[in-house]
C-alpha cells in the first residue's frame, strides 16, 4: 500500500486533539444528538479486553473510523452512526441499497474507496479506528494499533482477525459467531449501549439456532468448501473465519475445519482429496462470481469433484461471510440450500 506523509503541522494538531488516546473528551453535543453523555449514570470508566489487550475508556469515543463493510455494519447495527467520523470501503462489496442500514450509510461520510491509512484517520480527527488484522491493520502498511497510539488515536481490532499465536500470521482465537457476539457485547460496553448489544446477540443466536435445529445428523451432512479466489492456490476459510460457523450451523461439514486460521491459502490437491459436495463462492473483488464459477467448472483437477459433477456451486456475498451482522441470516439462507443436497450424491 502506498501512503503519503502527513505534514508535520497536521500531525502536531492531531496529537493535540487526540493525545488522550482512549480517554476521549466530550462536549454538550452528546445529549443533543441523542447519545449517552460521558459518565452518565456512572457507567464510565469501563475496561474491556480486545484481542488480549486491556483498555480503559473514560468516556465513549465520538469520532470512530471503520474499515470495510462488516465492521462498519457492526457499528450501524448497534445504532452508533452518530459516533462515526467516516468509513473506508471499496466498491466491490455489493449493493448497499435495501439494507436496514441504508440511512446510516447515507449519513456517515465515506472517506475512501481505497485502503485505510493513518493520514485518513488524522484528517477525520478520529479518536478510534475499528479495523482488523489484514482488514485494514497490517505491519506491511504501517497501520497498526501501536502506530495509531503514537498519534493519540485508539484502536479496536475485529475479533475474527485476532492473531492466534500459532505462527506469525495465523488469525482467530474463537468460533466465528462467538467473535461476532463478543464484539457486539464489548462495543456495547464501550459505547454505553449494552441493552441494544444484548438484544442483538439474543436475536442472532435465536436465528442461528433455528437453522441449526433443522440440520441433518453429522453423518449425513454434505461437505462444503469455501472458494474465495485464486488460481494456482485457492484462498479459503479455516475454522476461525465466518464461513466455518455459517457452513456448520447451516448443516454442512466444512472441509477445512482442521485449519487453525481464519482466511488463508491451501493447495488444490487438498480440495480434490476432500471432494466437497458443495462449493460456496465468495462474491466480491475484480473477478465476478460468474467468472469464478466458470473457472471451477473448467479446472481439470476438479472435474471429478462431487460439487462440480453435480453443479452444486452456491454464491454468497462477501458481507455475509466476513464477521458482520449479516452472518446469522447467511446461516439461514445456506441451510435452505443444503437441505436439498444429499451427501455423496
Amino acid at each position: 500500500m502506498r501512503r503519503s506523509t502527513a505534514p508535520l503541522t497536521v500531525l502536531a494538531l492531531a496529537l493535540a486533539l487526540t493525545g488522550c488516546g482512549a480517554k476521549v473528551s466530550g462536549d454538550g453535543s452528546d445529549a443533543a444528538a441523542g447519545r449517552h453523555p460521558a459518565n452518565a449514570s456512572g457507567r464510565y470508566p469501563v475496561t474491556i479486553e480486545n484481542c488480549g489487550t486491556r483498555t480503559t475508556y473514560d468516556r465513549a469515543p465520538r469520532r470512530v473510523v471503520t474499515n470495510d463493510v462488516g465492521i462498519t455494519e457492526i457499528m450501524f447495527a448497534l445504532g452508533l452512526e452518530n459516533r462515526m467520523a467516516g468509513y473506508v470501503m471499496p466498491d466491490d462489496k455489493g449493493d448497499l441499497d435495501g439494507l436496514p442500514w441504508k440511512a446510516a450509510y447515507d449519513k456517515v461520510p465515506r472517506l475512501s474507496k481505497k485502503a485505510l491509512t493513518k493520514e485518513m484517520a488524522l484528517d477525520a480527527r478520529a479518536d478510534l479506528v475499528f479495523a482488523g488484522w489484514n482488514y485494514g491493520f497490517g505491519e506491511d502498511n504501517g497501520l497498526t494499533p501501536a502506530a495509531l497510539k503514537k498519534l493519540g488515536i485508539g484502536s479496536y481490532v475485529l475479533t475474527e482477525s485476532c492473531h492466534n499465536g500459532t505462527d506469525g500470521g495465523a488469525r482467530g482465537v474463537m468460533p466465528p459467531l462467538e467473535a461476532l457476539y463478543t464484539d457486539l457485547t464489548t462495543l456495547g460496553k464501550i459505547f454505553g449501549v449494552e441493552d441494544r448489544a444484548e438484544a442483538l446477540v439474543k436475536k442472532y443466536k435465536k436465528q442461528v439456532a433455528g437453522a441449526a435445529a433443522k440440520a441433518p445428523a453429522p453423518a449425513r451432512r454434505p461437505s462444503v468448501f469455501l472458494y474465495d479466489d485464486g488460481r494456482d492456490r485457492p484462498f479459503t476459510s479455516g475454522k476461525y473465519a465466518g464461513p466455518h460457523d455459517i457452513i456448520t450451523k447451516a448443516g454442512g461439514d466444512h472441509v477445512m475445519k482442521d485449519l487453525k486460521d481464519s482466511w488463508t491459502t491451501v493447495g488444490w490437491e487438498t480440495v480434490v482429496d476432500r471432494d466437497p459436495d458443495v462449493i460456496v463462492i465468495n462474491n466480491y473483488g475484480d473477478t465476478s462470481a460468474a467468472r469464478k464459477k466458470a473457472f471451477l467448472e473448467s479446472y481439470r483437477p476438479l472435474a471429478g469433484a462431487s460439487a462440480v459433477k453435480h453443479h452444486r456451486i452456491y454464491v454468497m456475498d462477501y458481507a455475509e461471510l466476513v464477521e458482520s451482522p449479516r452472518n446469522p441470516a447467511a446461516v439461514s439462507d445456506l441451510a435452505r440450500y443444503l437441505r436439498g443436497v444429499r451427501k455423496g450424491g
